[in-house]
Parts: structure tokens; sequence; C-alpha cells
């Protein structure tokens, strides 16, 4: 894996990142990681059929659709949106994944809501057949074993381990797999810590800690000051951060470094979790706000 030291900053506290976003060139990051155990017990269960749930500009849903094609296996994306039918041609990740081969229904807003309920996953089987259900972003048991291999016996050195979190399938994993000494730090996408829940239902460890004041606004909220941030480090590392996860955490970890929250000495790994496809849909939107775009690409 390839894996960079960024910078030592005062008091000798060092950065690497560990660059998962190389794992493949389509299904990279945490989405490799998640998708590994469930497209095998696909198969195992003998389904030809994916179903999953994700919005516009989802990395899960370019991943799936990706991970189908490159698998055999057909896939559907249930898209958050029902407006979103006619738009397929200017949106990058569901014209990407149409190409695929990915087929779509888009459901209004308020039936998206209802994804987790018995009686919407009987009238999809209904519609399309039976399938093999992934969740929205690709968090169930099999998706943390699989973020569980993230960490190597070469990480023992860090003291932290940072990653963004979205649905918290990928931290889970992490936190599960890191030695006594270690500390897991999650930056959540979205606002709030109503995560610690849904993350204590998949771990034991208690060495972790959500930081909640690096969203930026909330999920794929972005401002200017981000937007430099995630130029300028590139143009500093030659790393390309997306803006909806990673971005924020790197951001957050050397803004509590010049707050002198990690003690002298601090070794700390970065998790890049990919979702770089996704640089593409928000340059879309920064471009309609007349604003600075992200000067990389997805």
């Amino acid at each position: 894996m390839n894996q960079k030291l960024i910078s030592v900053f005062p008091n000798s506290i060092s950065i690497q990142i560990k660059r998962e976003d190389l794992l493949h060139p389509f299904v990279s990051g945490n989405k490799f990681r998640k998708l590994k155990y469930n497209l095998l017990q696909a198969k195992v269960e003998n389904h030809d059929t994916i179903l999953t749930f994700g919005g516009a500009f989802s990395n899960h849903i370019a991943a799936v659709a990706y991970a189908g094609y490159e698998n055999g296996i057909k896939t559907f994306g249930i898209i958050r949106g029902d407006e979103l039918f006619d738009q397929i041609d200017e949106n990058p990740t569901l014209k990407f994944a149409q190409n695929c081969g990915m087929l779509f229904k888009f459901v209004s807003r308020e039936d998206y809501r209802l994804k987790s309920e018995i009686s919407f996953l009987e009238n999809l089987k209904e519609q399309f057949g039976s399938f093999y259900l992934i969740p929205e972003g690709g968090t169930n048991e099999l998706a943390i074993k699989g973020c569980e291999e993230i960490l190597t016996k070469n990480d023992a050195e860090f003291d932290y381990i940072c990653c963004a979190v979205g649905t918290g399938g990928t931290i889970s994993g992490i936190i599960n797999s890191v030695l006594p000494h270690q500390k897991v730090l999650g930056f959540p996408a979205l606002k709030g810590d109503f995560l610690k829940d849904e993350i204590r239902n998949f771990v034991q460890n208690v060495n972790w800690e959500l930081i909640t004041d690096y969203h930026f606004g909330g999920y794929a909220k972005v401002n200017e000051e981000l937007i430099a941030f995630i130029n300028h480090f590139y143009t500093e590392n030659q790393i390309p951060l997306d803006p909806v996860y990673t971005a924020k955490m790197v951001f957050g970890v050397i803004d509590m470094i010049n707050n002198n929250y990690f003690a002298a000495n601090s070794k700390i790994l970065l998790i890049h979790t990919g979702g770089l496809q996704g640089v593409s849909g928000m340059n879309i939107k920064l471009k309609k706000k007349q604003l600075q775009t992200i000067a990389i690409n997805g």
C-alpha cells in the first residue's frame, strides 16, 4: 500500500497518509473494502443481482456499478430524488454507473426514507426479482470485516489513526483492528454525533472518539476555505483529496495539531478513503455558484 509522509510539524508530530484510494481505479478506498466480502457472499448465495441505495453523486453507487460490471453481476441503484430521472447525462456519477450497466429507480426523498422498511423492500423484489441487498453506503457486518483489513502490522508504530466517517462502517472496522496503545479519531461528514450509537453496535474497543467540528456545514457542504485547502494540499503533496470526506478529515487533523490537541512526538496515520469520483460533480456545483473549483481530476 502506498503510504507517504506528509509533514513533520512542531513538537516533532508527524503525519503519514495511507493511500487506500489507490486500491482500485474505480472501486477505490473504503468501497473496495466494504464490497469485498459482500461480493463473495452474493456469489455464495447464488445471486446474479445486487440492489443498493444512494444519492446522485454517491461514491457507493459508482463503486457497486463497476464492481457488478467487473464481476458479471447485474446492479440496480435506488436513487434519492425522483426529479433526477431525466438528468443522468448531466451527472457524471450516474452516467458512469449507467455505462457500467446499472439500472436505476428514482424515488422521492420521502419514499427514500423507507429504504429499510420490509414492505418497501418487498415491493422492490416484486419489481426486480430476487437480489442481494447492500445498504446505503455499504455498511453491514461483511463491510466492517473488509475494513478491518485496512490496517496492517506495519501500522503499529502510529499513536493515532484518523479517518472520515459517513455511515460508520469504515471506522468500525478500524476500531476493531487497532492495537491497545492506539486511538482512532473519526471525522463525520454529517452534523452531530448521532453516529456514536451506530458505531457502538459494531465495536468492542473504547479507544476512539468522533471529532464533530469539521463538517463544514454538513454532508457534501463546502466553502472557499476548504476548496483552497484541497488545492494547496495537492500542490504541496501531489495527493488529491475529495471534498466530502477525506479533505475535511485532513483539514481537521492539521487544525488540531495547530491547536495543540496532540502530544509532542505523536505519530498520526490518515486513511485516504477514496471518493475522488465525486470531484467532477462537485466542480459542476461550484461552477454554477461561480466559485473556485477543485484543481484535480476525480
